[in-house]
């Protein structure tokens, strides 16, 4: 069994009570309060009891305590994965940018994410992704621009010679006379009515008689194919 680890002596159990108060830090305050009570004496299980860990782990908090003092039991930010772009890598990438495609020889007319990936794997076979590459570029200055389509008629003057040749839509006509509108009994303005009016052939006392027409005083016939009751007769009961 390994011998224990001791505390650095700059320190004193009332020191890491003190700084445990002011931290702001929960975990730095938990521990803290773990070496302190090994500062007091107390044995490493107690101190493991206090921190709510194994045995091991107030070894590792013993060992950052003494390399680097309070602040080596704050939790960091784990470093994550290396880069996969190196200097030489990202001078490359920059110098294809900046040189732009060959057409003939590259295919393309203007670098994309997924021309500079295949590239980078044709010439250092290194395998990345657009959205990580699109970071190595925006850390190297670089940003992604796209040229807006143009419009033909957007050409300079040609907005202006438009709103010149152009006449404005239903536009009230000057010479509309004014008579030829008459108030109505609604309230709207109707158009005067012509004085020619079309008349029948047997409209008036001096029409032309048609022998097709029946009269106007000709008796009505009934619509009912049932023969009516004379008026002078009374139905029976």
């Amino acid at each position: 069994m390994a011998a224990a680890v001791r505390l650095r002596s700059d320190f004193r159990a009332i020191d890491l009570r003190r700084l445990a108060r002011r931290s702001r830090n929960a975990s730095q305050a938990r521990r803290l309060l773990a070496l302190a009570a090994i500062y007091e004496g107390a044995a490493r299980s107690e101190a493991a009891k206090i921190g709510g860990v194994t045995l091991q782990i107030v070894r590792d908090w013993v060992l950052r305590f003494n390399a680097e003092g309070p602040d080596g039991l704050v939790d960091r930010k784990p470093p994550g994965a290396a880069a996969k772009l190196g200097e030489k890598q990202r001078r490359a990438v920059a110098a294809m940018i900046e040189a732009g495609p060959i057409p003939a020889a590259h295919g393309v007319v203007r670098w994309r994410l997924i021309d500079l990936v295949q590239w980078i794997w044709e010439e250092f076979r290194i395998a990345v992704s657009t959205a990580t590459l699109s970071r190595e570029l925006r850390a190297m200055g670089y940003r992604k621009l796209s040229a807006r389509p143009r419009h033909h008629a957007q050409r300079e003057g040609a907005i202006d010679a438009f709103k010149k040749s152009s006449q404005r839509a239903w536009r009230r006509s000057p010479t509309k006379r004014a008579s030829q509108l008459t108030p109505s009994k609604s309230g709207s303005r109707t158009r005067r009515a012509s004085a020619r009016r079309t008349r029948s052939r047997g409209a008036g006392p001096c029409a032309e008689h048609d022998p097709l027409l029946p009269p106007i005083s000709a008796p009505l016939r009934p619509t009912s194919s049932a023969p009516s009751v004379p008026a002078t007769e009374k139905a029976p009961l």
